[in-house]
């Protein structure tokens, strides 16, 4: 594709769900992986399924870390590209790619060097606790693959680009749960490994794709071109450390929340464990619509505040915003609906069946909240105001989540109490985030992207 001038953003539902759509699979692609990764180990018993869950916690807590500077990227590629800077945008992407790949690499180190100590975290069994290690050490061997891939659709993404990184995660996801399958059970010559069957079969699959997506971009195959410059920016990476750092410790408050809150829900034994972990895979299907719509939102906000509309920014998140709504609502509403039959699907245990079910009709309730918070973060973050979600998630972790948890396991409350919990901590960002948005404070948000000059 050519690098010539993008046209002048706009802002029509159109545009909105032109670019919500492709996200929408994708992350309904990427949520698919996690529940057949589920779905294969549960043929293993209640055990590999507590395992795989442990593991994807810690996967996504350092895919959290790195939506940091994914959230950063998203924010200035995007004006750059609403401004017309096609270079500035090409300095960014590759900027963000070194960081990210140097921030991944760091973050296996622990991974790889001690797996045992880190899943030993969620207080599981012995047999767990050892099958998690061994799921989470191979995740982490890959690591620096996921990071890549993360930042160049992320890129292509905030350009309007949102087809190119689709068709790269569709063969990914096929590669990914074709080669997990093959592992698990050892299919033909290969190995039966089970739970880490999955892990190293899937990263591999993965990984395969990575490599390609890669190639084509250096090749100068998309509207990105790379700058293969020598060294990254360090104004623009300056700017990414002040744009991205509260995403990052946004995200590593949620995560590690997150690992908090599963470490409860492992007192109520493995069948709440493992309820919560299949509960979560269903229930993400509406939850990323969201994030799609999330990340719409961010690109569109960004493009219209380089091009000098706030106006239209505005009237983007409304758009948006509306169209989340009435997705994550109907669609939760199917998922309660036949929340006994994908239950039953996934695992048979009537015990952990019956605390899934339960744990997706309150979930569900919590949608339309959740539709509010991607939406209105996304715009948030992509007019640059990274701060103010940090803010909103810390207050509805700790005084939503985690303190009433904690709470209700000392009074001795049932493991429903503990699941009701994630109904407040959705309410609590929502009323956050939209105090700020009525604020109008973030269309004030000023960005430096002087880039320093290419030196040959």
């Amino acid at each position: 594709m050519s690098t010539s001038p993008p046209k002048k953003p706009t802002s029509t539902n159109r545009s909105v769900w032109r670019l919500a759509w492709p996200n929408i699979l994708s992350n309904l692609l990427f949520t698919t992986v996690g529940l057949l990764h589920i779905k294969i180990v549960a043929q293993l018993g209640a055990t590999s399924v507590a395992a795989v869950t442990t593991g994807h916690r810690v996967f996504f807590l350092i895919q959290a870390i790195l939506m940091g500077v994914s959230v950063a990227s998203t924010a200035m590629v995007a004006r750059s590209w609403g401004a017309q800077q096609v270079k500035q945008a090409e300095i960014v992407t590759w900027t963000s790619l070194v960081i990210s790949v140097a921030l991944a690499a760091v973050l296996s180190i622990p991974i790889l060097m001690a797996p045992e100590a880190i899943a030993g975290i969620f207080g599981l069994d012995e047999e767990t606790t050892a099958l998690a290690a061994s799921f989470i050490f191979w995740l982490g061997l890959f690591n620096i693959f996921s990071a890549i891939s993360m930042m160049l659709s992320t890129a292509l993404r905030a350009t309007g680009n949102v087809i190119t990184p689709l068709w790269f995660l569709l063969f990914s996801s096929i590669f990914n749960i074709t080669f997990a399958y093959l592992l698990a059970f050892g299919i033909g010559p290969l190995p039966k490994l089970g739970v880490t069957g999955v892990s190293l079969g899937g990263s591999f699959g993965a990984s395969i794709i990575t490599m390609v997506f890669f190639f084509a971009w250096w090749r100068g195959h998309f509207n990105l071109k790379p700058t293969k410059r020598k060294s990254i920016d360090w104004a623009i990476s300056k700017q990414m450390i002040k744009i991205g750092l509260p995403p990052v410790a946004e995200q590593g408050i949620v995560q590690l929340a997150f690992l908090a809150f599963f470490a409860i829900v492992a007192q109520y034994g493995t069948a709440a464990y493992a309820s919560y972990g299949i509960g979560i895979t269903l229930v993400a299907f509406p939850i990323v619509i969201g994030f799609g719509f999330g990340i719409a939102t961010a690109t569109l906000v960004g493009q219209q505040m380089g091009a000098g509309e706030p106006d239209l920014a505005i009237l983007a998140v409304a758009r948006s915003l509306r169209m989340a709504l009435a997705s994550m609502i109907l669609l939760s509403i199917v998922l309660a609906t036949f929340a006994e039959e994908l239950a039953s699907f996934m695992i048979n245990d009537p015990e952990v069946i019956e605390l899934t079910i339960i744990f997706m009709y309150l979930i569900a309730l919590a949608q339309p909240l959740m539709a509010c918070e991607f939406t209105l973060g996304g715009a948030l973050r992509g007019a640059g105001d990274t701060r103010f979600p940090l803010i909103a998630t810390f207050c509805g972790i700790i005084f939503g989540r985690l303190i009433p948890a904690l709470t209700f396991m000392w009074l001795e409350f049932s493991v429903y109490w503990i699941f009701s919990v994630m109904v407040l901590d959705y309410a609590i960002k929502a009323i956050l985030l939209f105090y700020r948005y009525r604020s109008r404070k973030w269309l004030d948000i000023q960005m430096d992207l002087a880039a320093e000059p290419i030196r040959h």
